[in-house]
């Protein structure tokens, strides 16, 4: 995967979430924000929810969701 090459179609990749790591499970070029449902590039993605699987887009996205859910 070439993420520089503009005719690439971009499609969403699936991603294991592990501690201070993730695997990817099917390629693409980026993951969906659990909180907002904008679209984190792969190569931004910094803040994610181990227990819940979850992505998040900014630190206080991650912070707000982890208050609402109680964990």
């Amino acid at each position: 995967m070439n993420v520089l090459d503009p005719h690439q179609t971009r499609r969403e990749a699936v991603i294991r979430y592990l501690d201070a790591d993730f695997q990817i499970v099917r390629e693409g070029d980026h993951v969906r924000c659990a909180s907002s449902g904008k679209a984190i590039p792969l190569t931004d993605l910094r803040y994610w929810n181990v227990s819940l699987q979850q992505p998040y887009g900014s630190a206080e996205a991650a912070f707000r969701e982890r208050v609402r859910s109680g964990s």
